[in-house]
């Protein structure tokens, strides 16, 4: 029968209890996140090992896996927010989940802390850990950042993006304030990476058709910024693939800003490093992640980074090379050798990786519980695809088959298709994908679902007292007399 929150707290508890705790005769593992690397992992672990060799436990904050490759299109209403996301409760057969924040890492005492969102805070033991917390958004100390910019790494901030755009659109439809419009109409990105450019590619095509239902605007009322710091955009693209991708947006219109930086965003005014300013209702952070904090706190080594360093075979290793028992991890938290080069020698964070990782991760765990041999993490990226709205986009397969325009959008939507998890999920999008082609995508804003007790509120308030009735005035004496 499988453990619960309630049979592993109070496992824990007998074992506090006791003056010398006895081992489990069923080793514990715990898998920190419940995302790609979390959730694959598991699954591999659990195929390889039956519940009488092995307890799985997956702790996440979200109930759900979001596959983030699809997160633009989310924004851009080509696909329903619910089906980019597994629900671990499917996906995570004959597996223990636990809904809450790690926030505390043990590794010496093989102990965790988990702090659910009602609740006090508890911890669980374990034999074996897999971290695969992923990573945060990585901001910066300018100033109006975080009271006035959204990031784009969850399935929540990619559909309020898209309410906040359709609404900005729809208010900016009922103004005669050309300021006030200006300001409406102008959406800026900061960041120019594969989210930033496909968020911003994607939404820009969304925002087009959008405006084409209203008499008042046109396209060519909609601004669209980029703000990048580097010379360039898609840095993991060749130059040359990368340079047709940022002239086919500018045909768009799309202004890019490369070489600089934002410097100020106080109330909505942005300024920037070269002295460009304007005003703006949106601005979208997707300038770069960062290993989730909780990682750098814990008793696990790290890079300067912050990430958790470990060998080729993902077992968490420290500065001298030594390998840390019951201890692995991959996906973008962790520093991950690449025998084939990739970044200053490691793995780059992305989704093709972490998926690969995982399931090696979880062949290699079950192979050391059963005696086995542990292999390396060997994987040639098969290539390389980017959306740029629809039925446009830009790719290079296999490191050689360069694709533009509609053969690399399909390549895209193929890839990432296969490599959705769960086939009902598979299924709904590619039943999304034909609903939109054939009844077009649905541009209504749902802005109230993120308040959605504001019509509530504004019920409760007392009505304004009614004013007295005028009474008539008094007929003059003049008028008197003429009647």
């Amino acid at each position: 029968m499988p453990q619960t929150t309630q049979t592993l707290e109070s496992e824990d508890s007998q074992e506090q209890k006791a003056t010398a705790p006895r081992p489990r005769k069923v080793p514990r593992i715990v898998v920190l996140g419940g995302g790609s690397v979390g959730m694959y992992s598991a699954r591999r672990l659990r195929k390889r090992l039956g519940r009488r060799e092995a307890a799985i436990v997956v702790v996440d904050p979200r109930p759900y896996m979001t596959y983030a490759p699809f997160l633009p299109e989310v924004s851009a209403g080509s696909i329903s927010d619910r089906d980019v996301v597994a629900p671990h409760n499917r996906a995570l057969k004959h597996v223990d989940t636990l809904q809450g924040r790690v926030t505390d890492i043990r590794h010496g005492e093989r102990t965790i802390e988990i702090t659910p969102e009602i609740g006090e805070a508890y911890e669980i033991s374990y034999d074996h850990l897999i971290v695969g917390l992923g990573s945060v958004s990585r901001l910066l100390p300018i100033p109006g950042l975080a009271e006035n910019a959204i990031g784009f790494k969850n399935v929540e901030e990619a559909i309020a993006v898209r309410n906040h755009v359709l609404d900005r659109i729809i208010v900016a439809s009922s103004t005669w304030d050309k300021t006030l419009r200006e300001r409406l109409l102008t959406f800026t990105f900061v960041g120019g990476g594969f989210a930033g450019c496909e968020a911003i590619a994607e939404i820009e095509d969304m925002a087009r058709s959008a405006v084409k239902q209203f008499n008042t605007l046109s396209a060519e009322d909609l601004r669209f910024v980029m703000i990048e710091g580097s010379d360039r955009i898609l840095p993991e693209l060749t130059l040359e693939m990368a340079t047709y991708a940022l002239e086919e947006m500018k045909k768009r219109g799309i202004e890019f800003h490369l070489s600089t930086f934002l410097s100020s965003c106080v109330d909505g005014h942005v300024v920037t490093s070269t002295g460009v300013e304007f005003d703006t209702d949106t601005i979208v952070w997707t300038a770069g992640v960062k290993a989730n904090p909780v990682i750098s706190e814990s008793d696990l080594p790290t890079d300067r980074m912050g990430r958790v360093t470990t060998n080729t075979k993902l077992q968490v290793i420290d500065a001298d090379g030594n390998v840390v028992p019951d201890a692995y991890a991959a996906g973008d938290c962790a520093a991950v050798p690449d025998v084939h080069g990739g970044v200053n020698g490691f793995c780059v964070p992305n989704a093709q990786h972490a998926v690969r990782q995982a399931k090696l991760l979880g062949d290699n765990l079950a192979s050391a519980l059963q005696s086995g041999d542990l292999k390396d993490y060997e994987h040639k990226n098969l290539g390389t695809v980017a959306s740029l709205g629809l039925h446009k986009g830009v790719a290079i397969l296999f490191g050689k088959i360069k694709l533009r325009g509609f053969f690399a959008w399909a390549a895209h939507r193929g890839y990432h298709l296969m490599a959705m998890p769960t086939l009902s999920r598979k299924i709904r999008i590619a039943s999304g994908w034909t609903g939109a082609y054939l009844m077009r995508r649905e541009l209504v804003p749902l802005g109230p679902l993120h308040d959605p007790r504001a019509e509530f509120r504004r019920a409760a308030v007392a009505p304004k007292p009614k004013p007295a009735p005028v009474e008539p005035a008094a007929p003059a004496a003049e008028d008197k007399k003429s009647a």
